[in-house]
């Protein structure tokens, strides 16, 4: 499924962080939470990354 996801912001591939259950757009620097198995693909609940 992953492979189908993509930023809302870039449009750009997602990674997958396991440990965190976030699914990572480097180019835009945001992860978007996993919550209870569903990815939360929303800019306004991702959090910024470095």
């Amino acid at each position: 499924m992953l492979e189908s996801l993509i930023c809302p912001q870039t449009g750009g591939p997602l990674t997958y962080n396991v440990a965190e259950q976030e699914l990572v757009s480097k180019s835009a620097h945001l992860a978007y939470p996993i919550r209870e198995g569903i990815p939360i693909m929303l800019v306004s609940e991702a959090r910024d990354i470095e």
